[in-house]
């Protein structure tokens, strides 16, 4: 039986880089095609690169010749101008097109718990949510109107050893560092899903050029569930500190901060829990191995490596100060 042949768009996220490594160890023959430019996470040696830039279709149709895929997977589709040029230049050369959706783009607040895939897709407080929202009516339609082949992830909270979970990044896991407080939206209790990009990838992969997956959306993540303040905790013990927590809540961060805002109405602010058994019935070897503890260690341990990764944000710096002073010393 010959290998999948696979095409990522894009591929050295924190995400789709998992996903690549994940796919050659799988023994499918992956293509990955990107500008070209530096990459954070470098792609295995198997990987075929592709170089040309997706947002510009006509030297993605020459670069890609002749060549058809068993799955092509858009990791940088964010809106619907997006989907449209995707269908334009995949018509008739895949068998599988992967959009990369989002969790948040679900009832937000949910209605429910846990989250499962037909909870219905309604976000009015994020903008980024709501053109993924749109990016799956195109593809759904496609599909009614002529079988365009597509299959819809949502990944929820997905980290590597580059990402500080908590907003802010490194400027909040610094202020722990410094003895500074951090800020926790709500009260600190609501639920949170986090899931290690190598466990994500576990399941993605059972996906790729499996029959039953056209026309159906899946969410993959972790059963690791942990309050707000559990991450900060969890956080703190690996950088060597206790982390002093200051609770705001996140209507008045959106006051102060409307980017930093945005995010929390539009997502974190609510509890999030997950019902994984839809893709445990196509990938039943799915099983996410990582708890954030381990994860967190990998964190610190990464951006202690390189004393330059650890950039404060000065005007985020400042805006937590406001919001401390503002709310007092509440946390634990």
């Amino acid at each position: 039986m010959s290998a999948l042949r696979i095409l990522f768009i894009g591929g050295s996220g924190i995400i789709s880089s998992a996903c690549a490594h994940a796919a050659v160890d799988r023994g499918m023959r992956l293509f990955v095609l990107n500008r070209g430019t530096t990459q954070l996470r470098p792609l295995p040696e198997q990987v075929v690169r592709v170089q040309a830039d997706i947002r510009n279709s006509a030297s993605v149709a020459k670069a890609l010749g002749g060549l058809e895929f068993d799955a092509v997977v858009d990791w940088v589709a964010f809106t619907p101008d997006h989907v449209r040029a995707d269908l334009e230049l995949f018509r008739g050369r895949t068998r599988q097109y992967v959009f990369i959706s989002s969790a948040s783009a679900y009832q937000t607040p949910p209605s429910r718990l846990p989250i499962v895939e037909s909870t219905p897709l309604r976000n009015p407080f994020w903008q980024y949510s709501r053109d993924k929202i749109a990016c799956e009516d195109l593809l759904v339609s496609a599909y009614r109107e002529e079988g365009f082949p597509a299959t819809i992830v949502r990944p929820s909270h997905t980290y590597d050893r580059t990402l500080v979970p908590l907003d802010g990044g490194w400027t909040a896991l610094g202020r722990m560092r410094q003895g500074k407080p951090v800020i926790i939206h709500g009260d600190g209790t609501s639920l949170w899903t986090l899931t290690h990009n190598t466990d994500f990838a576990r399941g993605f992969v059972g996906l790729l050029g499996h029959p039953r997956t056209i026309g159906e959306a899946f969410h993959i993540t972790s059963d690791d569930v942990l309050t707000w303040d559990q991450i900060a905790h969890a956080l703190a013990a690996a950088a060597g500190c206790q982390p002093t927590i200051v609770h705001v809540p996140s209507e008045a961060i959106a006051a102060e901060d409307p980017g930093w805002g945005a995010g929390l109405l539009g997502d974190k602010a609510h509890s999030m829990v997950f019902d994984t058994s839809k893709l445990r019935r196509i990938v039943p070897e799915f099983v996410a191995t990582v708890p954030f503890e381990q994860g967190a260690r990998e964190i610190v341990a990464w951006y202690e490596e390189d004393q330059a990764r650890q950039v404060i944000d000065p005007a985020l710096d400042a805006t937590m100060d406001r919001l401390v002073d503002r709310y007092g010393i509440r946390g634990r």
